[in-house]
C-alpha cells in the first residue's frame, strides 16, 4: 500500500511537472536542494529539461550533488549544452570536473569548448546540436534523415559542401511542398547573414534584427558550421539581460536573486548605497552655498524639490532611450553629437512647456511675477542639462569600456539634483531684487 501511495504521488508530481513547469519551478525553489532533488530523482530526464531551463543555475546546481550519478549523467548528456555549461558554473572547479568526466568523450568535448567562449558571445548563445544537410541531397533522402533526428529544425535546414562548409540553406515550407527526387540545391537560398563564436550578442541581435531571420548560423574562421543561435535562446538571453540592467541600474547586484540571503544582499547592496550618500552630501553642498538666500525666502525650499525632480525626471527619459539605443545597437559611440544634439532640443522644448504650467501654477500660490520668472528659468535650464547628461553619461561611460547600466543612475542623479540645486537658488540670488 505505502508502494502504490508513494507511486501515485511520483505520477501526481510528474503531471504537474509536465503541465505546469513555469509554477512547478518556482514552488522547487522554496524547498532545500536535499528535498527538491527527492522531488526530481523519480522523474525522466526529459521531463528535467524544461524545470532545469526555468530554475536559476545557482539552485540547480545545489540539487546535482544529491541526484543520483546515473541521472546526473542522464542530465548532462541530454540538456541543451549551454543550459549544462552555465549550470556546472556554479560549481566548485572540482565538482565541475567530477561532473564533466561523467559524460561522453563527445560530450566532454562540446561542454569543455563552450566554456572557452564568454558568457555574453555568439558561442555561448548557440545551441551546437544542429544538423547539416548536403546539397546534394534530394527531398526523399532529406525527409527520411529528417523523421531519425532528435532535435528536430525549427524553420529551415543549413546545407554545406563536401568540405562541410556553408553553403546555403532551405526553408522548411519549401522542403515540404517540393518533389521527391528534387534536389535540396534546387531549393536552396543563400545565407543572409552569420556570426563568429566570439562575436558579442549585441552583433547577433543586430543581425536577427536586421535579417528578420529566426536562426542565425555560427561559423567558424574556416566557414565551417559549429552552431545555431535560435531566436527563443535569443529572446531568453535579452530578457535576462535586460533584468540585469534594471538591477544594476539601481545598484543591486546581477548574482542576486529575490531568495538571496541578507547578508548575501546587504554585502552586494550597501557599496552602492554608500556612493550614493557621498553623491547626495555633493548635491546637499550645493544647497548649503545659498543657505542665506534660502534663510531669506523660504518659499525656495518649498519649490526646490519641483524642480530637481522634474530634471530628474527628463534625465531618466535621456538616459532609458541612449541605453536602449546602445544596447541594440541603434546608435554607436561615433553619432554622440547627434544623440545629445537631440536630447539637449527635446530638453529644451520639455523644459519651456513644463516652465510655463509652473510659472502659472506658482503664481496663483504665491502671487510673486519674480518667484514664477525665477523657477521658469530654472526649469529650462535643468531640463536642458538633465538631457545633455541623459544622453552623454551612457555614451561616455561605454567609451571608456565600463557598463552604463552600473553606474550610469548614481551619476546621472547627482548631474540632474546639482543643476536643478544650483540653476534654481543661482537665479534667485541674482533675481532677489524680484522676489
Amino acid at each position: 500500500m505505502e508502494f502504490k501511495t508513494a507511486e501515485t504521488i511520483n505520477a501526481l508530481n510528474g503531471r504537474f511537472l509536465t503541465d505546469y513547469p513555469r509554477e512547478a519551478a518556482l514552488e522547487l525553489e522554496k524547498l532545500e536542494p536535499e528535498e527538491a532533488a527527492q522531488i526530481l530523482e523519480g522523474q525522466s530526464h526529459f521531463l528535467l529539461g524544461p524545470i532545469l531551463e526555468r530554475l536559476t543555475s545557482e539552485f540547480a546546481a545545489s540539487i546535482l550533488p544529491f541526484l543520483p550519478e546515473q541521472k546526473a549523467l542522464a542530465l548532462i548528456e541530454n540538456l541543451n549544452p549551454n543550459l549544462t555549461v552555465t549550470i556546472l558554473g556554479q560549481l566548485p572547479e572540482d565538482e565541475k570536473e567530477r561532473y564533466l568526466s561523467l559524460g561522453s568523450p563527445e560530450t566532454q568535448k562540446e561542454l569543455r569548448r563552450l566554456t572557452t567562449y564568454g558568457d555574453d558571445s555568439a558561442g555561448r548563445l548557440m545551441d551546437p546540436r544542429f544538423h547539416a544537410f548536403r546539397e546534394n541531397m534530394n527531398v526523399i533522402q532529406c525527409l527520411r534523415r529528417l523523421r531519425k533526428l532528435k532535435v528536430k529544425p525549427a524553420s529551415g535546414l543549413f546545407l554545406v559542401d563536401d568540405n562541410n562548409k556553408l553553403v546555403s540553406r532551405v526553408e522548411m515550407q519549401d522542403l515540404a511542398l517540393a518533389e521527391s527526387l528534387q534536389a535540396l540545391n534546387e531549393l536552396a537560398h543563400p545565407v543572409k547573414a552569420f556570426v563568429n563564436p566570439t562575436d558579442p550578442r549585441e552583433e547577433v541581435v543586430a543581425k536577427m534584427e536586421e535579417f528578420k531571420i529566426s536562426n542565425l548560423p555560427v561559423l567558424d574562421i574556416s566557414g565551417g558550421l559549429v552552431g545555431v543561435v535560435r531566436y527563443d535562446a535569443l529572446v531568453k538571453a535579452v530578457e535576462e539581460e535586460a533584468t540585469v540592467d534594471i538591477q544594476t541600474m539601481f545598484g543591486v547586484s546581477k548574482d542576486e536573486r529575490a531568495l538571496s540571503s541578507p547578508l548575501f544582499s546587504i554585502k552586494k547592496r550597501l557599496p552602492w548605497l554608500e556612493i550614493n550618500l557621498l553623491t547626495a552630501f555633493l548635491a546637499a553642498s550645493v544647497v548649503g552655498l545659498f543657505e542665506a538666500t534660502i534663510a531669506k525666502f523660504t518659499a525656495l525650499a518649498v519649490l526646490l524639490p519641483v524642480v530637481a525632480g522634474q530634471s530628474g525626471n527628463a534625465g531618466a527619459q535621456a538616459l532609458a532611450v541612449t541605453m536602449r539605443g546602445l544596447a541594440l545597437r541603434e546608435i554607436n559611440i561615433k553619432q554622440w553629437p547627434l544623440v545629445v544634439i537631440k536630447e539637449a532640443k527635446v530638453g529644451f522644448l520639455n523644459g519651456v512647456a513644463v516652465a510655463l504650467t509652473t510659472s502659472v501654477g506658482v503664481y496663483f500660490w504665491s502671487h510673486s511675477w519674480g518667484l514664477s520668472l525665477v523657477i521658469g528659468i530654472s526649469m529650462v535650464i535643468s531640463m536642458v542639462a538633465a538631457g545633455l547628461s541623459g544622453a552623454a553619461v551612457p555614451i561616455i561611460l561605454t567609451r571608456l569600456g565600463q557598463d552604463p547600466a552600473t553606474a550610469a543612475s548614481i551619476i546621472l542623479t547627482t548631474v540632474t539634483d546639482v543643476a536643478g540645486f544650483f540653476s534654481f537658488l543661482g537665479i534667485a540670488t541674482v533675481l532677489s531684487s524680484l522676489l
